[in-house]
């Protein structure tokens, strides 16, 4: 086909614009695009208006500013002026950066998924003015290149079918439309009950790979939401073979080529079964989600590489994804000098130059370094001698070979890696997407906090604070509702449901780990305001967007939990846990009203909802709510909260009721008012499933009536192991 068409207007390439309106928008990923030659406009009433004034379809790319795809198709494509002369002059186009504004994707990714059966980014959706899809594609190139039709074909095509076949467009734009619609408000006819864990766990179960670890055969995603799910369904049911996939998992990921294993910190995912080739960008959610899995798999087994590993998340955040302002990063980019990987990967020479003889070999042995390499940025290319560092043998089996002991040979290993480390801190870093948001931040706040208790590090909980005063005090309105997204000194976007939910878990988190009321109170707070402007009345759940947000087509509604958990699943598991946390039973009853609309989805794909799988392993129970009457500096009382925090105890509540702080804590919390130290000694009160036992000041009868209570609660007879 003809690639342009009379009908086709085109624009002379030197009138193109120098940049355009992303320039004045904050996002980076916008800021990316604001020189290209495309006229690119941002979300908005300016857009839709020219569109439909001028009679012309929106043509939508969505992406973020560490995708490597949305990066090539932006050089291939967004940067050519013919490219930029078929938009410009036949199409309204608007960029959106998926992070800022994941109403507006998540509701056009749904289109896509709904016409083509599968997503991602960067999206390309074209639309009508009044922002019905007709057509949808993730990543195009600019010529067609094999069966992929490539923007100088498709371009034409669709203005072709625009002037010249409208009904037709319309009609499929009204169908998708219905179906958008029909998808955000699915309702549920059954209701989850505790056989959906066993049946989740089967399907997790088959889909384990027994080779690497992990679930899946081909591409590697880390999903630490399943995993949080499995050790749940292990203190539950004592499975072993849940606890092993969860170990195999954490471990083997640790040890390839997802972890920066000179930097620390956990790329997006891998390209292939084994973790070792990973797709190199780094996600602040990745980090927080991880940290959590590990945290918990160290309560659970004491495995040191599972503390190890979230030691070195953490040093990496503090190191490269912290602002001074206390808020979190969102990401760094996979490329860097046009190439994907480049600042992580080394050669053998390299090391051999920069480490003495002993040391680079031991390095070279130990991280897998081979004169041919290891990664290739193209499929079937050999020998590039480019390696991806990753531990391709124990230290134990390294020092036997170099008959030396493991301390001794983990000192050198360390040597090199710091050299090898502050080599590559000279070279041209990746881009960092700086801009702070909520929900994310949200999500670290929590994972440092729950290893600031696990762990006994106050550092952790430092962190973690700075950060949730940041965003209490920068990113929320004159009215007390959370803004999403901070940068350049500017708070904005109205706040999605991720928002709440997520800064609420962390809230939750850092109160038990400090337990400094004002936490408590806030996430009190936020998760009223939550109830009152996301909550679905009639169909239950929660919509993402608020109430009184603008709708492009309707109000977009997520339950899904994909590499980030639904912003659904983490409200429902925050109102449980808030509800034993204050005695308002009315949180419990929303929760369990929100989770009815889940039992069909469940049902379906039990595996997609693994964070809708701990709200439900919660409201199930048994459940503990634990409170420590004490007061906050004295070693009795401590001796009883780090007891408790090195517990594996998943589905537990806890409060510190120091007489100083008592009426403070009574107004959320009124059952607390007559607890209280008995015996001039920390006194902790014990209950499971609302019913509680006598008050204790022996740390050892506590663990005893925790474990006896939790026992009597526990099915007789849980489900035999898979073989």
């Amino acid at each position: 086909m003809e690639r342009t068409s009379p009908s086709i207007k085109t624009a002379d390439s030197q009138k193109m614009p120098k940049t355009n309106r992303l320039i004045m928008e904050k996002s980076p990923y916008l800021l990316q695009h604001a020189h290209n030659p495309v006229d690119w406009f941002p979300w908005g009433d300016e857009a839709f208006e020219k569109a439909d004034r001028e009679n012309k379809p929106i043509f939508l790319s969505i992406g973020y500013a560490t995708c490597h795809w949305c990066h090539v198709m932006e050089h291939e494509s967004f940067e050519d002026p013919e490219v930029a002369a078929l938009l410009n002059e036949n199409f309204v186009s608007i960029k959106v950066d998926r992070e800022e504004r994941p109403d507006v994707d998540h509701l056009y990714m749904t289109a896509c998924q709904i016409m083509r059966g599968s997503g991602g980014w960067p999206l390309t959706i074209v639309m009508t003015p009044d922002k019905r899809p007709f057509f949808a594609a993730t990543y195009l190139p600019r010529q067609s290149v094999h069966g992929r039709i490539g923007m100088l074909d498709l371009l034409p095509q669709l203005v072709k079918a625009w002037h010249g076949d409208r009904d037709q467009l319309n009609g499929l734009a009204e169908r998708l439309t219905g179906a958008i619609k029909e998808v955000m408000n699915a309702s549920s006819s059954s209701e989850p009950v505790e056989d959906s864990l066993h049946l989740a766990f089967r399907h997790l179960a088959r889909q384990f790979d027994p080779k690497h670890g992990g679930f899946g055969r081909q591409m590697k995603f880390p999903m630490p939401h399943q995993l949080l799910f499995l050790l749940r369904y292990w203190y539950r049911t004592g499975n072993g073979d849940a606890l092993k996939m969860v170990e195999q998992t954490l471990t083997a990921m640790r040890h390839g080529g997802i972890f920066d294993q000179l930097g620390f910190g956990f790329h997006r995912y891998t390209t292939e079964p084994s973790w070792l080739v990973p797709h190199f960008e780094k996600m602040l959610y990745d980090q927080a989600l991880l940290m959590l899995a590990y945290t918990e798999a160290y309560q659970a087994t004491g495995n040191p590489l599972f503390e190890r590993t979230v030691r070195e998340i953490a040093t990496y955040i503090r190191r490269e994804m912290t602002a001074n302002t206390g808020g979190f990063f969102s990401a760094e980019d996979a490329d860097s000098e046009g190439k994907e990987g480049k600042f992580y990967l080394w050669t053998e020479a390299e090391i051999r130059q920069l480490l003495d003889e002993e040391t680079a070999q031991l390095v070279i042995e130990s991280y897998g370094i081979s004169p041919g390499g290891n990664f290739s940025e193209h499929p079937g290319e050999t020998d590039t001698g480019q390696n991806i560092p990753h531990l391709a043998v124990s230290t134990e089996h390294l020092a036997a070979r170099h008959q030396t002991d493991v301390k001794t040979l983990e000192r050198q290993l360390d040597t090199g890696r710091r050299v090898l480390f502050a080599t590559r801190q000279n070279r041209v870093h990746p881009l960092k997407d700086d801009k702070v948001l909520t929900d994310w931040n949200g999500l670290m706040i929590g994972a440092l906090a729950r290893a600031a208790r696990v762990l006994g590090d106050p550092t952790y909980a430092h962190l973690a604070e700075r950060s949730a005063r940041f965003v209490l005090k920068t990113l929320v309105d004159d009215d007390g509702r959370l803004l999403h997204r901070y940068r350049d000194n500017k708070a904005g976007i109205q706040a999605t449901l991720d928002d709440y939910a997520f800064f609420v878990f962390g809230l939750i988190e850092l109160y038990e780990s400090t337990f400094e009321i004002l936490y408590l109170e806030q996430a009190v707070r936020l998760a009223e305001v939550m109830l009152a402007h996301f909550d679905d009345p009639t169909h239950g759940g929660f919509f993402l967007t608020a109430a009184d947000a603008p709708v492009p087509i309707t109000r977009p509604k997520e339950i899904y939990d994909g590499a980030i958990p639904s912003g659904s699943s983490v409200a429902i598991y925050n109102l449980l846990r808030l509800a034993r946390l204050t005695g308002n039973s009315a949180h419990e009853e929303r929760a369990a009203r929100a989770m009815k609309t889940y039992g069909d989805a469940l049902a379906n794909s039990p595996t997609s909802h693994a964070m809708f799988l701990l709200a439900l392993d919660f409201a199930v129970g048994p459940s503990l709510e634990i409170v420590v009457a004490g007061e906050t500096r004295a070693q009795d009382t401590n001796e009883m909260l780090k007891t408790l925090a090195t517990r594996y105890l998943p589905n537990h509540v806890l409060l510190l009721r120091d007489e100083a702080k008592a009426a403070q804590l009574a107004r959320l919390a009124p059952y607390t008012a007559d607890q209280r130290r008995l015996k001039d000694a920390a006194t902790a009160y014990i209950c499971v499933d609302h019913a509680c036992s006598f008050p204790t000041n022996d740390v050892t009868q506590m663990m005893t009536l925790i474990d006896e209570r939790l026992a009597a609660a526990r099915p007789a007879d849980p489900p035999a192991e898979t073989n």
